[in-house]
């Protein structure tokens, strides 16, 4: 073995070995969290200011029965883990969504994608870019599981455990 492969190699032993101490992954967050959406109030949101805490963030839109049926469950999630960040991301018009918040009430933060969101989905490991879509991060941004199609609840209070 050559110096440079045995240095290598004690490099990447150490900082595993430190990483595992702290608690902490050197490995950077997903690059979703570089992206930035609109709030429905226009406002531009960086998905970065979310790092810190898990998050469970669901893609959906208003003309997706799937993604309606289980809005109930993310809000009852929402309500049960105050720890955790829920995120709609909305592949949907603005017009869409408020007119949809007329009849369902959501507490959870909503930003629109419109149809950014398909191939974000794409990257995140949906590679059809079906509806419903849920991707469950760590507090430092790793994607921990994703979820195509609707949530189940028992599934979903699973999988939460890896995360919170």
């Amino acid at each position: 073995m050559d110096r440079r492969t045995f240095l290598r190699g004690a490099v990447c032993c150490g900082l595993t070995v430190g990483a595992g101490r702290a608690g902490a992954s050197l490995l950077p967050a997903s690059p979703v969290f570089g992206r930035a959406f609109d709030a429905l109030d226009g406002a531009s949101q960086p998905l970065a200011q979310y790092l810190g805490r898990p998050i469970l963030m669901n893609f959906w839109a208003s003309w997706c029965a799937p993604c309606v049926r289980e809005m109930p469950l993310l809000e009852s999630v929402h309500h049960q883990h105050p720890g955790l960040l829920v995120l709609g991301l909305a592949v949907d018009t603005r017009a869409n969504v408020v007119r949809f918040l007329d009849k369902i009430k959501v507490s959870y933060p909503l930003l629109l994608t419109g149809t950014q969101g398909i191939p974000l989905m794409r990257e995140l490991g949906n590679k059809g870019g079906g509806l419903p879509f849920t991707v469950l991060f760590d507090r430092q941004g790793h994607a921990a599981s994703f979820v195509i199609g609707e949530l189940k609840e028992a599934d979903l209070q699973q999988r939460l455990q890896q995360i919170l």
